[in-house]
C-alpha cells in the first residue's frame, strides 16, 4: 500500500473505533469532520516522521518556561522549567513527565546543586523531624548499679543435729 491509502485506512479505523465507544454520542455531521481531522493528523505525523529521520532524536531543544533566577525567587515554591507552574517539590512533577532530577538538570543546563524542593518546605520538614526526634543517635543505656542485692541468710529448718 502507498502512504496515502495507508493514512486513509488508519483514519477510517480510528473513526470506527471512536464511534464504537458507547460514551460517544455523535451526530451524522460530526463523523465526516472527525474523519477529516484524523486524516489530517495522520498525514502530519507521517510528514514529521519523514523529517525526523534526517535528524537525530537527541537534538530536541526544550525552551525553559521561566528563568533560573525567577524559578528560585520564592522560598515557598519552585517554578518548573517545564511549564512555569509553582511546586513545593518537583519530584512528582518530574515523574509525571518521565524525568529524573539529573535529566531535568541536564535538559535545562542547571547546576548540580539546583534544588528540587522549596527552601521553606524543606525547613518545615526539618523542623518536624527534629520535633519527632529523628536523626538523633539513641541514648546510651543507663549503667546498671554496682551494688549487689543483700544476701539473705539461709533459713534454718529447726532440725538440730546431734552433737
Amino acid at each position: 500500500m502507498d502512504g496515502k491509502t495507508d493514512t486513509i485506512t488508519l483514519a477510517v479505523e480510528l473513526t470506527a473505533a471512536w464511534l464504537g465507544n458507547p460514551n460517544i454520542r455523535a451526530d451524522a455531521n460530526a463523523i465526516p469532520t472527525f474523519l477529516k481531522a484524523m486524516h489530517a493528523e495522520l498525514t502530519k505525523l507521517n510528514s514529521t516522521e519523514a523529517d525526523d529521520g534526517a535528524g537525530s532524536a537527541g537534538d530536541t531543544e526544550y525552551p525553559p518556561a521561566t528563568t533560573v533566577r525567577k524559578s528560585l525567587s520564592s522560598g515557598d515554591h519552585i517554578l518548573s522549567m517545564i511549564d512555569g507552574m509553582p511546586y513545593r517539590s518537583l519530584r512528582r512533577h518530574l515523574n509525571a513527565h518521565g524525568l529524573t532530577a539529573a535529566e531535568y538538570r541536564a535538559r535545562y543546563n542547571l547546576k548540580s546543586d539546583y534544588p528540587m524542593v522549596a527552601p521553606n518546605y524543606s525547613e518545615q520538614r526539618r523542623a518536624i523531624a527534629v520535633r519527632l526526634g529523628l536523626g538523633r543517635k539513641p541514648a546510651a543505656p543507663a549503667p546498671e548499679p554496682d551494688t549487689q542485692p543483700a544476701v539473705t541468710p539461709r533459713r534454718k529448718l529447726g532440725v538440730t543435729t546431734p552433737a
